[in-house]
C-alpha cells in the first residue's frame, strides 16, 4: 500500500466510473459513426452489398462477422482509452475528477500491458465490488490480477498530476 496516499474505496471508484462510462458512450458513438462510413464506403465501391437489408446499420446487424468487428472495435477502443491514461498519467478523466490514481504496488505508473490486462478483467466495472469485502486492502479484481493499487490523492497532488502533463 502506498505510504504517502491511503487506497480508494469503492464508493469513489463508482463515481469515477461514471464520469469515464460517459467519455467511453462518446467513443463508441463515435467509432460506430466511422465504422458505418466504412462500411457505406465499400458498398459505394461495390465491394459489398447489401442485398435485401434495409440500409448499412441493419446490413451490419445482420451480418454476424460486421457486426462481431464492430463489437471488437468498440472493446479495442474501450480498452485503448483506459490503458492510454492510465499508463501517462495513471489517471482517467474520472479518476481526475475524483482524486484517484491508479499506479503498481511500489507507487510508479503502470504499463499499457498491465493497463489493457486491468481494463479486461475489470469486468465493465463488476471487479470493483471486491473492494466493498476486502476491508483490509481496498483492491478490487483487476486490481489483484493486475498488480495495481488506486489510491485517493490530495487536490495539491492531483493538480501537481495534472500541471505535470502539460
Amino acid at each position: 500500500m502506498s505510504a504517502e496516499f491511503p487506497r480508494a474505496g469503492f464508493w469513489r471508484r463508482f463515481a469515477s466510473l461514471i464520469y469515464d462510462t460517459l467519455v467511453i458512450i462518446a467513443f463508441a458513438m463515435l467509432t460506430t459513426v466511422l465504422y458505418l462510413l466504412a462500411v457505406q464506403g465499400l458498398i459505394s465501391l461495390d465491394l459489398l452489398s447489401i442485398g435485401d437489408a434495409e440500409d448499412v446499420s441493419a446490413f451490419i446487424q445482420n451480418s454476424p462477422l460486421l457486426y462481431g468487428i464492430r463489437s471488437v472495435l468498440l472493446v479495442i477502443v474501450s480498452v485503448s482509452f483506459f490503458s492510454y491514461f492510465w499508463a501517462k498519467s495513471g489517471q482517467t478523466i474520472g479518476m481526475r475528477a475524483w482524486r484517484l490514481k491508479v499506479q503498481t504496488l511500489d507507487g510508479h505508473l503502470i504499463s499499457w500491458h498491465q493497463g489493457a490486462l486491468r481494463a479486461i478483467t475489470a469486468l465493465l466495472g463488476l471487479g470493483n465490488l471486491v473492494v466493498l469485502v476486502d476491508f483490509k486492502n481496498k483492491r478490487a479484481l483487476q486490481d489483484y490480477i493486475a498488480k495495481t493499487e488506486v489510491i485517493t490523492l490530495t487536490k495539491e497532488e492531483n493538480k501537481r498530476i495534472y500541471r505535470s502533463l502539460d
